[in-house]
């Protein structure tokens, strides 16, 4: 009878507490809404193929290059510290794992007690005989050896749902190390680029100074032979002096983009071997973009927010379940004695306890609430995180989309710029050698020259910046 009433009033506590606790506030999620269109311009059509799924040894055939990014892959602290992130994530799955598993330890210990004599604990004891004509010792010790064990069991999927966000922030620190390693490569691969662009400047302000000292001979002879005056030496001089000059501060860069590749790599400033066979005769990639709907499945930074996402709902849930109440079964098996010889006496030493225990919040929800709205909170910046980072996927590929284009257009004119310039580079020596030109537009002619051909290295390398941004924009790199 007495058991029937204890389960009577252990179900009208748990229908109370789950009363109070189904009043839990409304979430305010919102849906992501990426909105994408079917392809990234109205003329490009609907074509599927994408380059941004080529693996990227494949993608870039240099094979300095590919030395280099491999070298990034195994030293770079940046992608070392995010597979650090993963390893803490992993961790974090087993400890929300264990949460919602029965815990069980072994525990032992030693004590003494003295209860006051006009106590109902005191005035019993002394009373009460351990042995016929033993009296209970006082103070009494305690010593106790027990097996002990918790359990709350998970009845709204709090714990499990706890879990399940904890792997989905698992899943998206991958994601983040695969957006980290499409970053290292675009980077690499755009400073080896301009490494090698640098180079070729230098070549051609050498090849310029040489041009240039032998254009100071003639005007030194023609002085001599009173066809030009002095100020015709020194502006020619001059002239040799600034492109000299040009060449220090190339240098200088050559060296930061060296140590900026070195940073990448994790290692200290050395040279960095490349390639140097021609870099103008480097032809860009031809790119297929595919299809808007595609950046959802290969760019890294996309599906990381995406993994965001669903944990942020997750712990919306999570938090949701702190307003029902919680069950709780704790046991304890042992043996236990006021004098530790008697710890061997069985059955008479065995302890045992089993208690169950019902909880849930009533009044003061204060804390509870706060995590709650929080969460919400999270989940609706998870949701605005993950807009802008696909809307910022797609700008990312229309804008390379038409950089390359652009680009292409732009070295084709400049291209011919140079060819006509240096054409009047050689008509203007000719003409200036028979005294038909005056030296200001030899000068100035070759001046226009070195300025055109290093405009088009520079349009060169952007060419080829825009391919491996292109890569990177369409989620390359990583795979």
């Amino acid at each position: 009878m007495r058991n029937k009433r204890i389960l009577k009033w252990v179900g009208v506590a748990f229908v109370a507490l789950t009363y109070y606790g189904c009043h839990a506030p409304n979430s305010v999620q919102r849906t992501p809404n990426p909105a994408l269109t079917s392809s990234y311009n109205a003329t490009q059509g609907t074509d599927s193929t994408n380059t941004g799924k080529i693996k990227w040894r494949d993608y870039f055939t240099d094979p300095y290059l590919s030395a280099l990014i491999d070298t990034a892959f195994s030293n770079n602290q940046e992608l070392n510290i995010t597979l650090q992130e993963i390893a803490i994530s992993k961790n974090e799955i087993r400890a929300r794992q264990g949460e919602y598993m029965p815990f069980v330890g072994l525990r032992g210990g030693a004590g003494v007690e003295k209860a006051g004599r006009y106590t109902q604990v005191g005035s019993s004891e002394a009373t009460t005989e351990i042995k016929p004509g033993r009296e209970t010792p006082e103070p009494l010790p305690d010593f106790g050896i027990n097996l002990f064990a918790r359990w709350e069991i998970d009845i709204w999927h709090k714990l499990r749902n706890a879990k399940k966000a904890a792997m989905y922030r698992y899943l998206s620190s991958i994601e983040g190390r695969n957006f980290t390693m499409t970053n290292i490569v675009a980077e690499i691969a755009n400073s080896y680029y301009e490494l090698r662009a640098l180079d070729t400047q230098l070549n051609i302000v050498s090849q310029n100074i040489e041009i240039q000292n032998n254009a100071l001979k003639i005007v030194k002879m023609q002085k001599e032979a009173t066809r030009v005056t002095e100020l015709a030496v020194r502006r020619f001089e001059a002239q040799v002096l600034n492109t000299t000059n040009r060449q220090y501060a190339i240098r200088q860069r050559i060296v930061e983009v060296e140590n900026r590749i070195n940073f990448l790599l994790g290692r200290y400033p050395q040279p960095v071997l490349r390639d140097t066979t021609s870099f103008e005769s480097l032809v860009p990639n031809v790119m297929q973009a595919g299809i808007p709907a595609q950046l959802l499945q290969n760019r890294p930074d996309v599906r990381q927010v995406e993994q965001d996402l669903i944990a942020a709902k997750l712990d919306i849930q999570v938090a949701r379940a702190n307003f029902y109440p919680s069950l709780g079964i704790s046991a304890a098996i042992g043996l236990q004695a006021f004098n530790p010889i008697y710890l061997g006496n069985v059955p008479k030493s065995l302890m045992g306890a089993l208690v169950g225990d019902l909880a849930g919040p009533l009044i003061n929800k204060n804390a509870i609430q706060a995590t709650y709205y929080s969460a919400n909170a999270r989940q609706i910046q998870a949701v605005y995180n993950y807009e802008r980072t696909v809307l910022n996927a797609y700008i990312e590929v229309v804008n390379q989309l038409s950089n390359i284009n652009n680009l292409g257009l732009a070295y084709d004119t400049k291209f011919r710029e140079v060819q006509a310039l240096n054409e009047s580079t050689n008509i203007a020596n000719r003409l200036f050698t028979s005294a038909r030109a005056d030296y200001m537009e030899v000068l100035l002619t070759q001046r226009e020259a070195l300025e055109s051909k290093f405009d088009l290295i520079e349009t060169k390398m952007q060419q080829m910046n825009a391919t491996v941004n292109i890569y990177r924009a369409l989620g390359g790199g990583w795979n």
